[in-house]
């Protein structure tokens, strides 16, 4: 078998680094970094223990898969992962709060009917099977297989069954996510908690196609769950699942560039020693069959200099640029964690149109009062003690965008929505902005990638995860099927079935 190269250790790579070296392949990870996971970082000081990244997994069966395929051991007998309940609990604009039950139907719409009134429970039931219906027509082709040579027919059919709208005499049906929200939800609420699905994935409710009602359905059919110690602990399994299977891993060691013999991509050329300019003759390179890039189109970009990859066609799709970050505050607390509270709250904007309008419009800025989620574990080893408590706040923002201190302020005020005493029980705080992410992963601006979603012109479709370089594949957030630990898992699997099984791979049986 071959030897392959990985470039960059987040999720994605390392789940097509097990895959490969089980399939009898020699692979080598080369991080620029000094560790391992990607967006799953952690932070740690005076005893608490904050998420970095991604608070919650969805689509635990991605990750299952990964571990039945490359091991005998199960991903539950590698981290211990609980199920949250309730799934979220919503503060909205009028201060109505809903909590609602994990991946049951009929406790969501008994909540929703309780909180909001009758009806709104069925309407809200009703959405859910139209929004099943657009993730049974679109799961394969979006999470399940290469992305399709005629991926035209996923960017032009709109998989969502949108309800006939009946409006100064001419008939209309959603179009997009906020259409769907205004014509069939009819309640700013039950809008509100739609448009926080797309809003939590840096989408603009007002332009994201009316399929991304699989993002709230996802959440819905398979539950939302937690992996106690903290969501670091799922990157830790997976890659010591990879050492395991003698992956090789050189932390510190970035990439220079890209090597290519005759059109072709033979190896990876380390830039480990800032002395030696790349492609001078004292540069050290390392040979390969393959190379799989789990970067940033940016950083692919510097890698191959000069050679056209994709999206220069029609017939290509092109790498998303310019798209949103994240703001996330953790919060060192004095005090435990109250009984009884939700694990994530979910507060909603009071000014829907501010906040769209500084995350997407003309005059980008963090909103006067952003939507925020607030992140509580139930989780006794995140803090010093029990008498203490570590709250992560997170907040979609505009790439590139610089934080001020008023920021931060405008954050822990909407925070006190769900944490009233949080500004009393404040011992410090710490902040990743956009830059941190940019300066972690190269995305400009810190931009974090969405999943893949059909219509809107294939504009939230993903490039493929082959590319015009033969022996040259891409994984991971920016690649097909996109952003999001499910969807980064994925991609690890794409890739080795297109290494080991060669271009005819169509995905999993």
């Amino acid at each position: 078998m071959g030897r392959i190269a990985v470039i960059g250790a987040g999720m994605g790579a390392m789940a097509a680094a097990a895959r490969l070296a089980v399939a009898g392949h020699r692979v080598v990870v080369y991080e620029r970094a000094s560790t391992y996971g990607g967006a799953l970082g952690r932070f740690e000081r005076d005893g608490f223990t904050f998420d970095t990244g991604p608070g919650l997994l969805r689509v635990p069966a991605v990750l299952r898969d990964l571990f039945v395929k490359t091991g005998k051991e199960p991903l539950e007998a590698c981290v211990d992962l609980v199920q949250v309940d309730p799934s979220a609990r919503h503060v909205f604009a009028d201060g109505t709060e809903v909590s609602l039950p994990n991946a049951s139907r009929a406790g969501v719409v008994s909540a929703l009917d309780q909180a909001l009134g009758a009806g709104a429970g069925e309407r809200w039931g009703d959405f859910l099977v139209r929004a099943r219906e657009a993730w049974d027509r679109t799961r394969r082709p979006l999470l399940e297989e290469p992305l399709w040579p005629n991926w035209q027919v996923l960017a032009d059919r709109e998989p969502y069954p949108a309800v006939s709208h009946r409006r100064m005499l001419r008939t209309r049906r959603a179009g997009t996510l906020a259409e769907v929200g205004a014509w069939e939800l009819r309640d700013p609420r039950l809008a509100a908690l739609l448009e926080s699905h797309a809003l939590a994935y840096g989408l603009d409710p007002r332009v994201a196609p009316a399929s991304a009602a699989v993002l709230p359905y996802m959440e819905h059919a398979f539950g939302t769950w937690y992996v106690r110690g903290g969501m670091r602990e799922l990157a830790r399994a997976v890659y010591e699942r990879c050492l395991a299977r003698r992956v090789e891993f050189r932390f510190g060691t970035p990439v220079g560039r890209i090597v290519e013999k005759d059109g072709r991509a033979v190896g990876v050329e380390l830039a480990e020693d800032p002395s030696r300019a790349v492609g001078s003759a004292a540069a050290t390179v390392e040979d390969a069959d393959f190379v799989v890039a789990g970067v940033a189109p940016e950083v692919l970009d510097r890698l191959v200099a000069g050679a056209t990859l994709r999206g220069g066609d029609d017939d290509e799709v092109a790498p998303q640029r310019g798209v949103p970050s994240r703001l996330t505050v953790l919060l060192a607390l004095r005090g435990g964690r109250p009984a009884g509270v939700a694990h994530r709250t979910v507060v909603h904007t009071p000014d829907r149109e501010d906040e769209l309008e500084r995350l997407f419009g003309a005059r980008p800025g963090l909103p006067t009062a952003p939507t925020v989620t607030v992140s509580r574990p139930d989780d006794p080893g995140l803090a010093p003690d029990a008498e203490h408590e570590a709250v992560t706040v997170t907040v979609t923002v505009p790439s590139g965008l610089r934080v001020s201190e008023a920021d931060v302020e405008r954050v822990l005020d909407a925070t006190r929505r769900a944490v009233p005493d949080v500004r009393e029980r404040l011992l410090w705080h710490e902040v990743r902005t956009p830059s941190d992410i940019a300066e972690a992963t190269g995305a400009e601006g810190g931009a974090v990638p969405a999943p893949a979603l059909a219509a809107a012109a294939g504009r939230l479709l993903h490039p493929s995860n082959g590319t015009r370089m033969p022996g040259l594949f891409t994984v991971g957030g920016w690649t097909h099927p996109g952003g999001g630990l499910p969807h980064a898992g994925m991609s690890g699997a794409l890739v080795s079935g297109l290494i080991v099984e060669g271009p005819d791979f169509r995905g999993s049986q």
